[in-house]
């Protein structure tokens, strides 16, 4: 099975947001209600979800006026309102207004080869099963001659990715003592951003110094020659570079020391420590060339093990189900990504979608 793609015609925002809202109106409505559905699971009341919705557009506006104008055509394409296609794009930030708590996430292994040859990435992407259809492929052209390609949400702006600028980022989740329910700049903004406009981790992390978040993640910007987790909190950005073996891996807690102080994870999602040692553990699998031995590599269940390759716990309730929807590996001499529908055991050579 592959995910459904789409590659946008239009250069204007506004008309480029519309175009995907017609062509994926369905998917974009029934995400909006998936989310719904989680946020109140969750605890979130529907007037407040609104409001956070509202709230998550000025944010867009302020600091990506080009991005919040995309989302209002996507709206104005898939029938909704503009304050529902911003919910999709800050569910991060809504989760953790309500503060939303749960064992699974994303697992991120980055190998700069140090020879001339192309990094070797690979992650999972876990995220809660009753959303399994939400995803899909998507490529667009934000300034003529440079393109992006993202494996994002129907309705979401983008989350990890790669461009023709020869940058690639992966995306996980991270919770901080500092984060609130202001709601910020949604930080699947911030990602799309630098897809948009970033040819280097420093300029990623100018971009993503510029925003005033309320919730927190980590974007791993990979470039041929350099690779850098950027942390964003409400409480400050930290990049955290490669080591000089060229490896970075990195799963749901800090990595910063100064910003570990007030990690959330440390407490309510151990797992993720136990995660990380497995990727340390498998660096040898983790560099190799060919994207199916990185992704067996990730291969790891729960009970006894670090759960890397995630499945949901039907007994629970939809917030606290978590299953590894899609497995990721980014080329970027190629600007395409290799995308897998499902975790790490059941990849094959010939289960790959590449996109391009």
């Amino acid at each position: 099975m592959t995910f459904p793609t789409f590659v946008s015609t239009e250069l204007d925002p506004r008309a480029r947001g519309k175009e995907l809202g017609a062509a994926r109106r369905a998917a974009v409505a029934a995400n909006f209600a998936g989310y719904a559905d989680l946020f109140a699971a969750a605890g979130a009341r529907a007037s407040r979800v609104r409001a956070w919705g509202e709230r998550a557009l000025d944010s867009s506006a302020a600091w990506a006026p080009r991005l919040a104008e995309e989302i209002a055509g996507i709206a104005s394409g898939a029938g909704l309102e503009p304050w529902q296609v911003a919910v999709v794009n800050a569910r991060t930030e809504i989760l953790a207004a309500v503060d939303a708590t749960g064992e699974g996430e994303c697992s991120t292994s980055v190998v700069l080869p140090g020879d001339g040859d192309a990094p070797r990435t690979v992650q999972t992407w876990d995220w809660h099963d009753h959303l399994r259809d939400a995803p899909m492929l998507w490529e667009l052209e934000p300034f003529p001659g440079h393109v992006v390609r993202t494996f994002t949400e129907a309705g979401a702006l983008a989350k990890i990715g790669v461009n023709t600028a020869g940058l690639g980022i992966h995306f996980n989740l991270l919770r901080h003592r500092s984060d609130h329910d202001g709601i910020g700049v949604p930080v699947h903004l911030i990602a799309r951003r630098i897809l948009d406009e970033a040819a280097t981790v420093e300029e990623a992390a100018a971009l993503a110094r510029s925003a005033t978040v309320s919730a927190s993640t980590v974007i791993t910007v990979v470039t041929a020659r350099a690779a850098a987790s950027i942390e964003i909190s409400p409480a400050g950005v930290a990049v955290v570079p490669s080591g000089p073996d060229g490896v970075l891996q990195h799963c749901n807690h800090f990595l910063d020391a100064a910003l570990a102080e007030e990690e959330r994870h440390s407490s309510d999602r151990p797992t993720t420590y136990e995660r990380l040692r497995h990727l340390n553990a498998h660096v040898r699998e983790l560099s190799a060339a060919d994207p199916t031995a990185r992704a067996r590599a990730m291969l790891s269940h729960a009970p006894g093990h670090a759960p890397v390759c995630a499945h949901p716990d039907l007994t629970q309730p939809i917030h606290q189900r978590w299953e590894t929807l899609a497995t990721i590996a980014l080329d970027l001499p190629a600007a395409r990504l290799r995308v897998h529908r499902g975790g790490p055991c059941r990849v094959a050579e010939e289960t790959w979608q590449v996109f391009q």
